[in-house]
């Protein structure tokens, strides 16, 4: 159920983004299991007059925003990050532009499947991991 932000600057062709996106989400589901149709990932494009990037950054800058489900360990969640991090690496992005965070929410903060509080839905697969 992570609901995914990834943030670039202009400059890549369609190509280049959906590989991108496709690494971010592939990640995603292998280091938290799960299922392949559980995915909820945007890509927003900035010009570079849009965005004020860390100092030192470059337009290879990529940032990671994913909102999850409270329950994953600390090592898990290093797990994720290492993650994404190689796996943008194989796209020709340093791993020092790479900027992640996580932002863990409550089930009963969250309404899927028509409204309904996730705590309340039977997910299919586990968040403890």
């Amino acid at each position: 159920m992570p609901v995914t932000l990834v943030s670039i600057l202009e400059g890549r062709n369609a190509d280049e983004k959906r590989a991108l996106m496709q690494a971010v989400q592939g990640a995603i589901s292998a280091t938290l299991k799960l299922p392949a149709h559980d995915r909820n990932l945007r890509l927003a494009v900035h010009g570079p007059d849009e965005w004020l990037l860390p100092e030192g950054k470059s337009d290879k800058y990529v940032l990671v925003e994913i909102m999850l489900f409270v329950g994953r360990t600390p090592e898990t969640k290093g797990a994720l990050f290492t993650a994404i991090v190689e796996a943008l690496e194989g796209l020709g992005i340093p791993r020092g532009e790479v900027f992640l965070i996580l932002d863990e929410q409550p089930r009963e903060n969250v309404g899927i499947r028509g409204g309904v509080r996730a705590d309340l839905v039977e997910l299919g697969y586990q968040v403890k991991v």
